[in-house]
């Protein structure tokens, strides 16, 4: 038993539902937003990142989800692993050449809901190469916060395979496999509030 008892202190507390229709232009927090990202490395562990400075904005359709936008910057030299020098390797010509390419952007195409969760597909743009990604979202909740902001919350991810944004770097081990893993998986924990 002990700590490993699961329990209901385990969970987070139920969301909150201030508005009964989400529509409106929101601006995304960012000092209450994680955009990360995960990667196998050895083949044997899971590498965790994030990226620090990013923007955004969206448009909310509740009714209308076709007509909902989504837009996003986000700046590759604030990446962070929790290791320099491996956040150096990322931001160098290897990966991400943040000399040449200061930002990843991400907008919209089309913008799906079925109940609380949505799917919304854009173009991703990494290292000047644009392709198409599908991002799934929950909606987590909405809230009046103290300081008069209303407040919406997504929570989403999805897989890519980095070779298609032609960052392509690797090592092979000598057991077989490479170095870093070639799917990286995307994970968006999203705050945005509503303009005034």
């Amino acid at each position: 038993m002990g700590i490993f008892n699961r329990s209901k202190d385990a969970t987070f507390d139920a969301p909150t539902a201030v508005l009964d229709d989400i529509s409106g232009d929101y601006t995304i927090d960012a000092a209450h937003t994680r955009l990360g990202f995960s990667a196998r490395h050895a083949m044997v562990t899971t590498v965790r990142g994030q990226f620090k400075e990013f923007s955004g904005t969206a448009h909310v359709d509740a009714a209308n989800p076709a007509n909902s936008k989504v837009s996003l910057v986000i700046v590759p030299a604030s990446i962070e692993t929790g290791q320099a020098d491996r956040d150096g390797h990322l931001t160098s010509g290897d990966f991400f050449d943040v000399e040449n390419h200061k930002e990843i952007t991400f907008e919209s195409t089309s913008v799906e809901r079925d109940g609380a969760d949505w799917s919304i597909t854009g173009d991703l743009t990494i290292k000047g190469v644009t392709r198409p990604v599908t991002v799934d979202f929950e909606f987590t909740g909405s809230a009046q916060d103290p300081f008069g902001n209303t407040r919406i919350g997504f929570e989403g991810a999805a897989a890519i395979n980095r070779k298609d944004w032609d960052l392509t770097w690797n090592a092979a081990l000598e057991t077989g496999g490479v170095l870093v893993s070639e799917k990286v998986k995307l994970e968006f924990d999203v705050s945005a509030i509503k303009n005034a």
